[in-house]
C-alpha cells in the first residue's frame, strides 16, 4: 500500500511543475509585477491548503481573474489592486460566515461557462500581440482591430519561440512509445517552456525576458484610492468570479474523485463554507503580500488527483515549493522568454472555451444565454457580462414560462386538450377559449405537459371541471402538473386516498374519473401509456447521464438484494438513479446457501458479479412488511404439495428455525417489539440471509479483506419507514431511517405464529 506522505510528496512536486510556469505567464497577461503569481500560487497553495474545505484542490492565481485584474491594475495602479483583493477576501470570509456558499452555485452553468469563454477569449486575444513580438491593448475589441498592423510587423524571434512553446504543449501527451511514457510524467506546461527557453539561449536570440525584481523592492499593498462606488463594484466582482471559480473547482474535483477512487480511498466531500474561508485568507494573505487575487484551479486540482495526492499536504507542499524557488531559482527563472509565457497563456485562454460544455448547455437549450455573455464579457467586461448573462438568462425563462400550445382535438367522440408548456396565468386566455368549444355531454381528456401550474390556471381549470361533470360529463386529466387537481378530489367525496405526488406515473390510482368510470385500459394500453410518458417526459432529462454509464459501463456503490414485491420501489427509497444500485429481486429476498439445491443459481451469479467483476463497496438485504413469502412460509404444513414456490422457499426454512431458536435474540423496532409474527420472521429473514451472505467465498474473501459491508435493512409499506439494522446499540437515530436493534428475547414471549 503506498504510503500517504510519498504520495502526496510526489503530488506536490508535480502540481509545482505546473503551477510555476503559468504563475509567471497569468501574471504577465494581468500585467501585474511577475513576483505577483509567485506570492499567490504560495498563499494560494499554504494557507488554502490549510485552511480549505477541499482537500485536494489546489488554489492560485487562475485565468479566470485575469481580465478583471488586468482592468483594475489599469484603472487603479497595482498597489491599490492588491487592497482590493484584501478586501475581496473579507467579503469571501464574511459569506463564509453566512454560510452562503450553496448559493453562489445558483448561478446557470450557461452563465459561468459563459463568463470563463469570454474570459479566454479575452486572454487568447491579448496574448496573441505578443506571441507575434507586439504589446497588447486595454481591450479586447483593440486587440482585433490592432491584429493586422500587428501581422504586418512580426518579430520573427518571438514568433519562432512562441510557435516552438505551442507545438512542445499541444504534442507532449502524444509522445508514443516507452521513451514517450517516461517524458509525459514531466508536465507539458514546464516541458514547453523549458523546452523553448532552451531553444531560445541556444540560439542567441533578443528578446525579452522574465525579470524578477529584488524582493527588497516588492510593491506591497496601499490604502485603496478612486471613487468608492468603482472600488465597491471592483471588490464585489473579485469576491463574486473568485467564489464561484473555486466553488464550481472544488464540486468538479469531488466528481473526479468519485469517478476514479473507491470509497475507503476518497478524503471527506468538500465543505462549500469551509472553503470559502480558506479561499477569503488565502486572499488576504496573497494581497497582503503583493499578490495577485486567488481562486481554486481546476487544472491544477486535476493534476493532484492525478496525481496521486490523498491529503491537503500535498497542495501545502506545492506551495513551499513555490517559496523556494522563487528564493533560490531567481537566476533560472530570469532566462524565460516572455513570448513563450505568452504562448502558454494563451493555450490556455483558447481551453477556456469548452467544447463539450457547449454541447451540453445546447442541448439544454440555453445556448442563446452562453453566447450572450461570451459576447458581453468580451465587449463589455467580467461584472457587466455576467449581469447581461442573468438578465438573458430570465428572459429565457419568462419565455419558457409565458410559451404554452393548447390544442384540442376529436377522435371517437372524446375530446382531447392537449397542454404544451407550464401553465400560468398568461396562458389562462387560451385555455379558458380552448375549454369553452368543448360540449359539456362526452368523455374529455385533458393532457398537462408541463411541471408547473400556478393558482389561476388551476382555478380555471377546476371550474371548467366541476362544471363540465356536473352537466354530465366525463372527465380525465393526466400529466405532471395535475398534482394539485388529484389532492383536491381525493380529499373529496369521491377520492378516497391522495395522489401520490411526485410519483407521477401513480396519479393512475387516483380517483380522478366519475362514479361510472369507463372500462379500465387492457394491459398493453397502461403499458404503451407508462412508455409514451417516459419518453416524453423523463428520458430528455436522463440521456445524457444514460448515454455516459453507456460509454463507460456500469460502476454501481453497492448490490442491493430485496423482494420481488411490488411495492417496494427500489430507487425511491434509496433515492438512487441509473447506475447506482447493482439489484438483485426474489420472491422473499433470499440468499441460497453455496452448494444449496435450488435449480437456481442466478443469486450466487449476481453476487460473484458484483463483489468480483463490479467491486462493489457493499451488499445490502432488504426485508419489508407484510411479505407473502414470509406468510407462506408460517402457514406451511408438511403435507402440502411441492410446487415451485414451495422448493424455492426452503431457502427460509434456516431463517424460520433461527426466529423459533433460544439462542439468537429477538428484534426491536426503535425500540418496540414486532407486531405479529409475520413482522418478526420478516427481521429475523434480514440477518438469516446476511449469514447466508458471509458463506459465499468471494463475500468472505473481501470481507476478510475489509474491502466489502454487508448491511441489513428493513423497509415498513404501510408506515413509507426504512430502518437499518444495528447490532450493540440502544438507538439509532436519523432523519430518514430509524434502526432496527437486537433485543434480549427473555424480555417478551414470541408472538405466536399465525
Amino acid at each position: 500500500m503506498t504510503n500517504p506522505r510519498t504520495a502526496d510528496l510526489s503530488a506536490s512536486i508535480a502540481v509545482f511543475l505546473i503551477a510555476l510556469p503559468l504563475s509567471l505567464g497569468i501574471a504577465l497577461a494581468t500585467g501585474a509585477p511577475l513576483q505577483a503569481g509567485l506570492v499567490a500560487a504560495a498563499a494560494g497553495g499554504i494557507v488554502a491548503g490549510r485552511l480549505g474545505g477541499a482537500p485536494l484542490q489546489v488554489s492560485g492565481p487562475a485565468a479566470g481573474l485575469t481580465v478583471v485584474t488586468a482592468e483594475l491594475i489599469q484603472h487603479y495602479g497595482w498597489r491599490t489592486t492588491c487592497a482590493i483583493t484584501v478586501l475581496a477576501g473579507v467579503c469571501q470570509l464574511g459569506l463564509a460566515l453566512l454560510r452562503t456558499a450553496r448559493s453562489a452555485l445558483m448561478v446557470s452553468p450557461a452563465i459561468v461557462h459563459g463568463m470563463l469563454a469570454g474570459i479566454g477569449v479575452t486572454i487568447a486575444l491579448a496574448q496573441l500581440h505578443i506571441v507575434l513580438g507586439g504589446t497588447p491593448q486595454s481591450a479586447a475589441v483593440a486587440n482585433v482591430l490592432g491584429l493586422p498592423g500587428q501581422l504586418a510587423d512580426l518579430h520573427p524571434a518571438a514568433l519562432g519561440v512562441s510557435a516552438f512553446t505551442l507545438l512542445v504543449l499541444l504534442s507532449w501527451p502524444r509522445l508514443p512509445g516507452r521513451t514517450g511514457e517516461l517524458l509525459r510524467r514531466i508536465p507539458a506546461a514546464l516541458a514547453a517552456v523549458a523546452g523553448a527557453t532552451a531553444l531560445a539561449s541556444l540560439a542567441g536570440l533578443s528578446l525579452p525576458r522574465v525579470d524578477l525584481p529584488s524582493w527588497s523592492s516588492h510593491a506591497l499593498p496601499e490604502l485603496p484610492q478612486g471613487p468608492v462606488l468603482g472600488l465597491i463594484a471592483a471588490v464585489l466582482t473579485i469576491t463574486l468570479v473568485g467564489s464561484v471559480e473555486s466553488l464550481l473547482s472544488a464540486v468538479a474535483t469531488d466528481k473526479l474523485i468519485a469517478s476514479e477512487r473507491s470509497t475507503e480511498n476518497r478524503p471527506p466531500r468538500t465543505d462549500l463554507d469551509r472553503e470559502l474561508r480558506g479561499q477569503g485568507a488565502a486572499n488576504i494573505v496573497s494581497g497582503a503580500l503583493g499578490g495577485l487575487p486567488i481562486t481554486g484551479v481546476a487544472v491544477r486540482s486535476v493534476a493532484n488527483v492525478k496525481s496521486g495526492a490523498v491529503s491537503r499536504r500535498s497542495s501545502m507542499l506545492h506551495g513551499l515549493w513555490i517559496v523556494l524557488a522563487a528564493a533560490l531559482l531567481v537566476p533560472v527563472l530570469d532566462l524565460i522568454p516572455l513570448a513563450a509565457l505568452a504562448a502558454l497563456v494563451m493555450a490556455v485562454g483558447v481551453q477556456m472555451v469548452n467544447i463539450t460544455h457547449m454541447r451540453s448547455i445546447t442541448r439544454h437549450r440555453e445556448i442563446a444565454v452562453y453566447l450572450t455573455t461570451v459576447v458581453a464579457v468580451v465587449l463589455g467586461g467580467v461584472l457587466e457580462g455576467v449581469a447581461i448573462g442573468i438578465a438573458a438568462a430570465v428572459a429565457v425563462s419568462l419565455h419558457r414560462l409565458a410559451r404554452t400550445r393548447i390544442t384540442v382535438e376529436e377522435q371517437d367522440g372524446v375530446h382531447r386538450v392537449r397542454a404544451r408548456g407550464q401553465l400560468t396565468f398568461l396562458a389562462v386566455p387560451r385555455l379558458s377559449r380552448v375549454l369553452s368549444q368543448i360540449p359539456h355531454h362526452g368523455h374529455t381528456v385533458i393532457e398537462l405537459d408541463g411541471s408547473f401550474m400556478d393558482h389561476a390556471a388551476y382555478e380555471t381549470l377546476q371550474d371548467w371541471q366541476d362544471s363540465h361533470v356536473a352537466h354530465g360529463g366525463s372527465l380525465e386529466v393526466t400529466g405532471r402538473s395535475m398534482a394539485r387537481i388529484g389532492e383536491q378530489h381525493a380529499a373529496g367525496p369521491r377520492g378516497s386516498h391522495q395522489c401520490c405526488r411526485p410519483w407521477t406515473p401513480w396519479q393512475n390510482h387516483c380517483d380522478q374519473r366519475p362514479a361510472e368510470p369507463a372500462e379500465p385500459p387492457r394491459a398493453r394500453g397502461r403499458l404503451a401509456s407508462g412508455i409514451s410518458a417516459f419518453q416524453r417526459d423523463t428520458a430528455p432529462h436522463v440521456r445524457s447521464e444514460l448515454a455516459r454509464l453507456a460509454r463507460e459501463g456500469q460502476r454501481p456503490s453497492q448490490l442491493f438484494l430485496t423482494c420481488a414485491d411490488s411495492r417496494l420501489v427500489t430507487s425511491m427509497i434509496t433515492s438512487s438513479g441509473p447506475g447506482d444500485l447493482f439489484t438483485v429481486r426474489n420472491v422473499g429476498n433470499l440468499v441460497p446457501l453455496p452448494g444449496a439445491e435450488s435449480g437456481d443459481d442466478s443469486v450466487a451469479a449476481a453476487i460473484e458479479y458484483a463483489v468480483d467483476v463490479l467491486k462493489v463497496d457493499s451488499i445490502t438485504v432488504c426485508g419489508h412488511s407484510g411479505c407473502g413469502a414470509m406468510q407462506a412460509l408460517l402457514n406451511a404444513s408438511p403435507g402440502m404439495p411441492m410446487t415451485p414456490l414451495r422448493r424455492w422457499l426452503r431457502h427460509g426454512l434456516p431463517s424460520l428455525e433461527r426466529m423459533a431458536s433460544r439462542h439468537h435474540a429477538w428484534a426491536r423496532i426503535s425500540g418496540r417489539l414486532p407486531a405479529d409474527a409475520v413482522e418478526q420472521l420478516c427481521l429475523t429473514n434480514v440477518v438469516q440471509q446476511l449469514e447466508h451472505l458471509r458463506a459465499h467465498e468471494s463475500v468472505a474473501r473481501r470481507l476478510a479483506e475489509g474491502t466489502l459491508e454487508l448491511h441489513g435493512m428493513y423497509f415498513h409499506v404501510g408506515e413509507a419507514q426504512a430502518y437499518l439494522l444495528s447490532e450493540g446499540q440502544d438507538f439509532f437515530d436519523c432523519r430518514v431511517f430509524d434502526s432496527v436493534v437486537p433485543d434480549d428475547r427473555s424480555q417478551s414471549p414470541a408472538p405466536a405464529p399465525a
